[in-house]
């Protein structure tokens, strides 16, 4: 088999794309480090079910220590957990944490992959799981995984059993068990076959743990010591670990550095038992390949000739490698080892050189001009022979620059390849087979350069960058954008309406080329009606952006459905959006999502109409309000400590408030006296820790950890005749109809009798739980509790929760 032709990006011990650059740069200790990588034959995959999960502790200690090839796979993108840094949530959330692990793996050293599995929220158990995900397609793409990374060992983060502590847990250690027979069997998806070999790994082991009061290990266990110290790298893998641990920053995940003998357990699973190395019986110097014992030995005198002063006086020994291990018969390894090799020799040779354009984005079918520069910073002779095919045979000197240009055809547009499909609600629908497994797609805007370095040809891809100079931040390379010609984009995904009250929607046509004109036309469902029909627009140069007003009127029998816009421009329909998302800690994300908004028609009545809200850690609860006619004002701790809090009808606390401003510890005394004076304060959930304020309510009670994950769970009114279930509006089961994700999460317990429990809900097979939402009457004013999940229901447009979240908001008039 031509393993060429297997599809995986080989990012082995250095990226290829380095977030912060564009080109790899290694020092002395990283290429010695890289020489001892290059004797070592050996490979490790570690599966686990989200971002954060993985022990990058031990990822790093394998990586850079044991110099094995590591790859964490996790089979989902965190798509369905809680943003500590903005209001992203589902799929865009998703997004977030695929940077953040590629972060992550920048640190650590390993690689990552993912399966088509969606995080859909928390499970109870497996069996839960497996009703959502479709189990089969998870484990062909763990099995393909596997397949193409061959891992020597595969090691789970968790057990299979309860003691996972989250059926998304469960699953994936199930996932993994299976998955390590099922690669060794030609019988099983057989369809891979035609890219992959059939591998069969040596063992599969459960990494135990010591999670708060749960301890999986013991002192019988395969015991292996990752906190050592690492003198080239000046640092030990607990150092490494919090660095790549704290770059899950959506999960407020900051760690501390750990320094010292820190000691990692495992237990087998399957395949053949260690006794007291994860790599015991297992083969991992060039001699596990024919023709290979001869390599090893003039890597051993390279890496011991290594003069750190003087890199480049390695390069005839390099050479003479790459030489070897290129008259190797095509194999797995021939082709990881030959591109580590590469890198290192480049390094060597003081020789740097990247792709990039001044522009940020380009349109789809445009050409797009890409620089290449090359600079040489030693004295070995090096001629630059072709960039993308144009011969050029240059002649570089030491401190000598070349400088070239180019262009490359935009072809497709720059979409998260996982996204481009709609999906159901469980699986990421993905067509290409070779693309799964990518965090990312690999890029169509590559430059490749062919270098004489000696007597050697070497050829090598670089990514195409946007490079570009910020004030601030210096010298800064984010990710070339390929967009429609045109986008147009809807300012609120879902729109609700009330009555027959007509609303005016604002959508942002953008050009990305020049000359941009045509026309937009706007589509709605049965029932609805629009003004005007359609536009003529005329954008004359690439970037010009111009908003347009149209008013979307519900009639009588307005069912609910989609506004979805098309675009007819240059002889061509668009129906493309633009989002982008901006975080310093990740490159800059584009995304082009269909151009469409779910409209929704609800019978509701509101009480009061200004809202105070205090931030937490980002939801879109202010937005859904104002969409129904609230006027919502985002309250400073300046404001509340000194303006006249009686002028709001109603203040709300954002998601995880008091987790994440400890300013509230504070300010909650003046909430109380506004409670007190007849103003209602509505808290939305919070987690038990850290907990930044120690008296949330008038009256006390406990967070906990229960929840309720099954979005359909009947809930039972425990106090039918409350006025938050009937006034304003009457609610009724009904009203809990169509929710998403879950209906709640970390209810609250041992609440005081002051309290009114209002709901119980429970999930399959549990007792009922009460705590989700808790009323209270404080003086002449109302103070609310709710764990129900309105953060996720509102901006989807749930007709029943905005139904119920005013109630919240409105008192019963005296």
């Amino acid at each position: 088999m031509n393993f060429r032709q297997l599809g995986f990006s080989l990012v082995l011990f250095f990226p290829l794309y380095v977030f912060g650059q564009s080109s790899i740069q290694l020092n002395s200790s990283e290429i010695k480090l890289g020489l001892k990588k290059l004797n070592t034959l050996g490979s490790a995959l570690y599966i686990a079910a989200h971002p954060d999960d993985e022990n990058t502790r031990l990822l790093a200690f394998l990586a850079k220590e044991k110099k094995f090839r590591t790859a964490y796979l996790s089979l989902t993108r965190g798509d369905g957990g809680q943003n500590l840094i903005g209001n992203e949530q589902s799929e865009l959330l998703g997004l977030i944490r695929t940077q953040e692990l590629l972060a992550a793996r920048r640190t650590d050293g390993a690689e990552q992959f993912f399966s088509r599995a969606i995080d859909f929220g928390f499970s109870k158990n497996s069996e839960e799981t497996f009703r959502i995900w479709n189990k089969e397609q998870v484990l062909a793409d763990a099995v393909w995984i596997i397949r193409k990374f061959r891992p020597d060992i595969i090691i789970t983060r968790f057990p299979e059993d309860e003691r996972a502590g989250h059926g998304q847990h469960g699953a994936s250690a199930i996932i993994a068990r299976e998955a390590f027979t099922a690669a060794a069997d030609p019988t099983r998806f057989q369809d891979q076959l035609k890219y992959v070999e059939t591998w069969q790994a040596r063992r599969i082991v459960w990494n135990t743990f010591n999670f708060s009061s749960l301890n999986t290990t013991s002192e019988d266990q395969l015991k292996l010591d990752v906190g050592i110290y690492n003198p080239l790298l000046g640092k030990g893998y607990g150092e490494i670990a919090a660095e790549s641990r704290t770059n899950h920053k959506s999960q407020g995940f900051g760690s501390a550095r750990q320094r010292g003998k820190a000691l990692e357990y495992f237990i087998p699973t399957a395949g053949v038992l260690a006794k007291t190395d994860l790599f015991e019986g297992i083969n991992t110097t060039w001699n596990r390949i024919s023709g290979g014992e001869a390599i090893g030995k003039l890597i051993h005198a390279a890496d011991q000739n290594f003069n750190s002063d003087e890199p480049s006086a390695s390069l005839p020994a390099l050479i003479n490698i790459l030489k070897a291990i290129n008259r190797l018969p095509e194999s797995y390894w021939k082709e990881q080892k030959s591109k580590e090799l590469k890198d290192l020799i480049a390094a060597a040779a003081g020789l740097w050189f990247e792709s990039y354009t001044l522009q940020a984005v380009q349109a789809l079918g445009d050409s797009i001009r890409i620089r290449s520069d090359i600079v040489l910073q030693s004295k070995v002779p090096v001629k630059l022979l072709t960039i993308n095919g144009q011969k050029l045979d240059f002649d570089l000197k030491e401190g000598s620059s070349k400088s070239i240009q180019s262009s490359v055809l935009a072809k497709e547009i720059t979409e998260p390849y996982w996204l481009f499909e709609d999906h159901p609600i469980g699986m990421f629908k993905i067509e290409d087979q070779q693309l799964i497994g990518y965090p990312e797609k690999p890029g169509s805007a590559n430059t490749g350069f062919s270098f004489r370095i000696l007597d050697e040809v070497i050829s090598y891809q670089r990514p195409a960058a946007y490079k570009y100079t910020d004030q601030v931040r210096g010298e800064v390379y984010q990710p070339l954008i390929v967009a429609p010609a045109v986008t147009a984009s809807i300012a609120d995904k879902a729109y609700v309406f009330t009555g027959n009250t007509s609303k005016t929607i604002f959508i942002l046509l953008k050009s990305f080329r020049d000359k941009t004109e045509g026309s937009l036309r706007p589509q709605v469902p049965s029932g609805w009606k629009i003004e005007p029909q359609s536009i003529l627009f005329d954008l004359p140069k690439k970037g010009d952006e111009k908003t347009f007003q149209f008013t979307i009127s519900p009639g009588d029998q307005a069912e609910s459905g989609k506004l979805r816009l098309n675009i007819l421009s240059g002889g061509q329909s668009y129906n493309r959006a633009h989002r982008i998302i901006n975080y310093d800690h990740i490159p800059i994300q584009n995304l082009f999502p269909i151009a469409e908004a779910k409209i929704e028609r609800i019978e509701l009545k509101t009480g009061g109409k200004k809202i105070g809200y205090i931030a937490g850690a980002g939801d879109l609860i202010p937005e859904s309000l104002q969409q129904i006619g609230y006027q919502v004002s985002t309250l400073s701790e300046t404001e509340i400590m000194n303006a006249d809090l009686s002028n709001y009808d109603a203040i709300i606390t954002g998601i995880r408030a008091y987790n994440v401003n400890e300013r509230l510890a504070v300010m909650q005394p003046i909430l109380m006296e506004y409670v007190s004076k007849g103003g209602t304060l509505l808290i939305q959930y919070n987690v038990n820790n850290p907990l930044l304020a120690r008296d949330i309510g008038p009256y006390p009670f406990r967070i906990t950890r229960d929840r309720v994950t099954d979005e359909q769970a009947l809930v039972k009114f425990l106090e039918k005749d409350h006025p938050v279930l009937n006034y304003p509006n009457k609610i009724t089961a009904k009203d809990f109809e169509g929710w998403i994700q879950e209906r709640g999460l970390y209810f609250l317990s041992d609440a005081d009798p002051k309290y009114k429990r209002i709901l119980s809900m429970n999930d399959p097979g549990e007792t009922p739980k009460d705590g989700s939402l808790l009323v209270a009457d404080y003086g002449k004013g109302r103070f609310v509790y709710t764990s129900l999940s309105f953060f996720r229901e509102l901006p989807a447009g749930i007709p029943g929760a905005y139904r119920l979240f005013v109630n919240l908001l409105t008192k019963p008039k005296e």
